[in-house]
């Protein structure tokens, strides 16, 4: 995420203006309701702060992958009793995001009142980025808002394309993830410590390959550890590993030693010969991992080394479990690095950030997400960030003139 400034909702005039607000409310769905309301609940002090200036607040989301066309299973009308009910205060609904239905809701709309539209993925313009369709979006807003970090990583109408037709600002939820994550890659309190998990290097090569440059210390674990570890000429048995990314991963290596960071890997491990609850289990050392054993967890030593590297940190990054977390005990590793990491924070002595859906879904298991200083549950727009890759949806922010936003840059708050 590039450094520099960007127009924050504080700083926008909204009394009695139309708000479109760009929305993470792609949630968990079960028989018709939501499952799970966390994301619902994160953009309430940004609907909250416009109905309370007067706005008419118009929120924008997409909701799963209809394809660009209309799909009654995929429509975000179940959204709004819940809405509601946590607002404690009318959502208003419309059955399409543009055209006449939601032309003439927002005309009903009231000052401080609310309007949920339909899911923008409803019209293939959206994915597409479509100049006329983030027109027909702009068309029904004064101002702009972008409050869901975790579509910031996608360059579409209502997370880009609108941004560049509005006086554009980042809401309060948007605002707080900016804040935390660049805190804590951009300008850390040091020794800086990332902690990367998950089965696959493939899928984290530009992570990884970010970090050696910016941490102290990098720790791998999961199963991309194996890939390092017979990278390194360990006999990993018949663990998951990534034999075409041998190479990778020396260069991942030489590159951690170029750049003065310490990348750590598992020093004894836990193994089983199946991976399933309650599996018979070991724990063995690098040299000691039988042909037909696979590595599902990191081992007691490694987890005593982790923590000790913990416990010397000032700021941590954490991003995918440690081992094979979903099954007990294969658990045990992740769970006791996060509740030590935890434990670093209530003392004061660590800043965590940690994001990512696996890595959210470890906290919880491990009972300590409320514990880390901040939680992102941004899967890709998370991970983007990680890889210093820019976020179309908040560049976009960063591009308002003075005159198209009203805000002076020194008012304006850092990112």
């Amino acid at each position: 995420m590039s450094e520099g400034r960007i127009a924050r909702l504080e700083d926008a005039e909204v009394s009695g203006k139309r708000v479109l607000v760009r929305v993470d409310f792609n949630v968990p769905m079960a028989d018709g309701k939501v499952s799970d309301d966390t994301r619902l609940k994160a953009a309430l002090p940004t609907i909250q702060h416009l109905t309370e200036k007067g706005a008419k607040v118009i929120l924008l989301a997409h909701f799963g992958r209809p394809k660009g066309k209309p799909d009654p299973a995929q429509s975000l009308k179940p959204v709004v009793k819940l809405l509601s009910d946590l607002l404690e205060a009318p959502v208003a609904f419309a059955a399409d995001c543009t055209g006449r239905f939601a032309e003439k809701a927002v005309a009903d709309l009231k000052d401080g009142g609310v309007l949920l539209l339909e899911n923008t993925r409803f019209h293939a313009g959206e994915e597409a980025n479509d100049a006329t369709f983030a027109s027909e979006l702009a068309a029904l807003g004064d101002l702009y808002v972008n409050d869901a970090f975790s579509a910031a990583h996608r360059a579409h109408a209502s997370t880009e394309g609108v941004a560049r037709l509005l006086p554009a600002f980042a809401g309060l939820s948007l605002q707080r993830e900016i804040d935390h994550v660049t805190a804590a890659l951009h300008n850390p309190e040091r020794p800086l410590l990332a902690i990367v998990g998950g089965a696959k290097v493939s899928t984290k090569i530009d992570l990884l390959t970010n970090l050696v440059t910016k941490v102290n210390q990098l720790f791998i674990g999961g199963a991309m550890a194996n890939t390092f570890l017979a990278a390194k000429g360990v006999d990993i048995g018949k663990s998951l590993h990534e034999p075409d990314l041998l190479g990778t991963a020396r260069e991942i290596l030489a590159a951690a030693e170029k750049s003065g960071c310490q990348l750590i890997l598992p020093i004894d491990v836990v193994v089983a010969r199946e991976l399933k609850a309650k599996a018979a289990r070991r724990v063995a050392g690098l040299d000691e991992i039988a042909r037909d054993e696979m590595i599902l967890d990191c081992g007691p030593e490694t987890i005593d080394a982790l923590a000790d590297v913990i416990s010397d940190a000032r700021t941590l990054v954490w991003n995918g479990p440690l081992g094979a977390f979903e099954m007990v005990p294969f658990d045990t590793g992740t769970v006791e690095a996060a509740r030590f990491a935890a434990e670093e924070v209530r003392k004061g002595g660590l800043v965590a950030v940690a994001g990512g859906g696996d890595t959210v879904a470890a906290l919880n298991h491990a009972g300590v997400a409320g514990g880390f200083t901040f939680v992102s549950t941004a899967g890709g727009a998370f991970l983007e960030w990680l890889e210093g890759k820019p976020l179309p949806g908040i560049g976009v922010l960063r591009q308002k003139t003075v005159e198209e936003t009203g805000v002076i840059p020194d008012e304006a708050g850092e990112a």
